[in-house]
């Protein structure tokens, strides 16, 4: 089997196989594959993000700057976007269920792990583990979903995975919020650890084993090293795929950023919250879910570019409003953030999969690897300007990097009249 076919979706399941042979709507197995997939996306947000919000008690705790204390979470969204490609190769080769099942699995030991590290350096390491090791899921999700699932009830089960992370991702953040406040961070991974362990048992036990994967060489031929290479060359230089990741990047960079700082602005004064209500600001995810479907309709009605680039002025605006003392207007800021992203990131994410072609399966990691080291990079770098007016220097440095990435995005996409149409 050649590189190519390594590099390139899978073949249309629908032509390869009756209908019959795949997982229908209505069936057990499909009740049972999206129950483990809710549970798969879940776990990814679940146990990466619980972090977030007691980034300042982090900082209390072992006597960190904000920077710093983001690390804790940067370190595991770097680890996720650089072994991206890795875990995809060895999924080809081992297979999508038992790839996943050992993420979740593995993630969740490190989540228990971190219960007992004694200091900093043992709780980055454990995070650093645990970025690697989830990277088995998200890319492996969808192609597992598109081997498996029927055509027609494809975009649900996508659907339900999606639900799935966001939902994740505001529990893991409210629940960890509560469990510091009212105990202790300790406390706190326990939960998270011992949830992610109980979600990676069941989705082991309903996830049907796969019908329709074929075992891939891993990529380690002159050949399949040259092709690689070749199908690298081939999406970077597309005159508009570099820019959906940009898109991407900056997106996720200037969300985590806000959900990284927000809390040491909002602990101070004038607002002087305590970490349980600021963890609540997290139900603020339940957005996401809106945002997504209005964004699709959105697309459809003045198109993917109007609609990318609206999102990232409605985040401009968003950052602005973070400014005011005045309580719910903070709160309505965050709220547009919170729209904005994930609008922009399913309009950018469903537009890389139109323009790569080809090499779906590779430009899909390429803008999920962009889409992390955004989370990574601007959600440490930013954090260095708070010692430059605290709230006001992270915010203001994230508007000048958002500006200076929306206009190149804007003014590149418009010089290609296939893309603005």
């Amino acid at each position: 089997m050649s590189q190519d076919q390594i590099l390139t979706d899978p073949p249309d399941n629908s032509s390869l196989y009756p209908p019959a042979t795949q997982i229908q709507a209505g069936s057990v197995a499909f009740k049972h594959t999206n129950l483990a997939i809710f549970l798969g996306g879940f776990s990814t947000f679940w146990l990466l993000y619980w972090v977030q919000p007691i980034l300042p008690l982090f900082a209390r705790t072992f006597s960190l700057s904000p920077a710093a204390s983001s690390t804790i979470l940067s370190i595991s969204t770097a680890a996720l976007a650089l072994s991206q490609l890795p875990s995809s190769f060895i999924s080809d080769r081992f297979g999508r269920k038992p790839v996943m099942s050992c993420a979740m699995l593995l993630a969740a030991i490190m989540t228990l792990l971190t219960t007992f590290v004694p200091d900093y350096s043992s709780l980055l390491v454990l995070r650093l583990f645990a970025g690697i090791v989830l990277a088995g899921l998200p890319a492996v999700a969808m192609a597992y979903l598109a081997e498996e699932i029927e055509v027609i009830s494809l975009g649900k089960s996508m659907g339900v995975y999606i639900s799935g992370s966001a939902i994740g991702g505001m529990s893991g953040r409210l629940v960890t919020a509560l469990a510091a406040d009212y105990f202790s961070w300790h406390i706190a991974a326990l939960i998270v650890g011992s949830i992610g362990l109980i979600s990676a048992v069941v989705f082991w036990q309903k996830l049907p084993a796969s019908q329709h994967f074929h075992p891939r060489p891993l990529p380690f031929s002159q050949q399949g090293r040259r092709e690689l290479k070749q199908a690298f060359i081939t999406l970077l230089k597309d005159e508009g795929l570099p820019w959906l990741y940009a898109s991407g990047f900056i997106l996720m960079g200037c969300f985590v950023s806000l959900y990284n700082y927000i809390g040491f602005h909002l602990e101070a004064a004038p607002f002087n919250l305590r970490p349980s209500i600021i963890g609540g600001i997290f139900t603020l995810f339940l957005v996401g879910a809106v945002a997504s479907a209005k964004a699709h309709r959105i697309a459809q009605k003045v198109g993917r570019y109007k609609a990318l680039i609206g999102s990232m002025l409605m985040m401009l605006v968003a950052l602005l409003l973070t400014f005011s003392p005045w309580l719910p207007l903070v709160v309505l800021g965050i709220t547009m953030q919170t729209f904005a992203f994930f609008g922009g990131h399913t309009i950018a994410s469903s537009w890389v999969g139109q323009r790569a072609g080809k090499t779906k399966a590779l430009g899909a990691s390429l803008y999920l690897s962009s889409y992390y080291l955004g989370s990574s990079v601007v959600g440490s770098m930013s954090g260095l300007f708070w010692r430059y007016g605290e709230w006001r220097g992270v915010a203001t440095t994230l508007i000048i990097t958002l500006v200076i990435t929306m206009s190149l995005t804007a003014y590149k996409l418009s010089r290609i009249p296939a893309l603005i149409s």
